[in-house]
């Protein structure tokens, strides 16, 4: 089974689909724990000085890893991938750097990415990166007439755009 991400500021949409692009399960997940900061460069960093910064960073991270790896835990099968949002390969990675504009504003949710990618290795996960804006034309592309039903199945709500964007996601990680 393949798993597809659309992640947000503390928590995530997961779909997980066969190798069929059934979905087996859908969820929200959180992604950090209750009553740590979801966004400690975005929200946090500016009334705070670097070495502060990067203490919460520290504290903020080890939160996401306890709850990320609970959330995949607690995922329905064998996976043998994740497709998370791509990230710039060149996104620095220094705190100073980080609490500064444009950084300060995608450091969040690139730290929860970084995070989901160890873990899925971890578990000896492939690991997919995908363009939020294309990758429903991508999947809808390599399904053809089938598109539509796969991509907007009747399962009832929620079935929003981050479920179908996560959705396509493993989609487009299969070919």
């Amino acid at each position: 089974m393949r798993l597809g991400i659309a992640d947000h500021f503390g928590w995530a949409v997961a779909v997980t689909a066969d190798a069929d692009h059934a979905v087996i399960d859908r969820r929200r997940i959180e992604l950090v724990e209750p009553g740590v900061s979801p966004a400690p460069f975005h929200y946090e960093s500016g009334r705070l000085n670097v070495a502060a910064t990067a203490e919460l960073v520290e504290t903020v991270r080890a939160s996401v890893v306890r709850a990320c790896s609970s959330a995949l835990d607690d995922l329905v099968g064998p996976m043998i991938s994740i497709s998370l949002r791509r990230w710039p390969p060149d996104f620095p990675e220094d705190i100073a750097t980080l609490r500064r504009a444009p950084y300060e504003a995608r450091a969040d949710a690139i730290m929860y990415r970084h995070v989901l990618a160890e873990l899925a290795h971890e578990r000896g996960w492939e690991v997919h990166a995908y363009d939020a804006k294309s990758v429903e034309a991508q999947a809808s592309a390599l399904l053809g007439e089938r598109a539509e039903a796969i991509l907007r199945p009747a399962l009832g709500p929620p079935w929003t755009k981050d479920h179908r964007v996560a959705l396509a996601a493993t989609v487009v990680a299969g070919r």
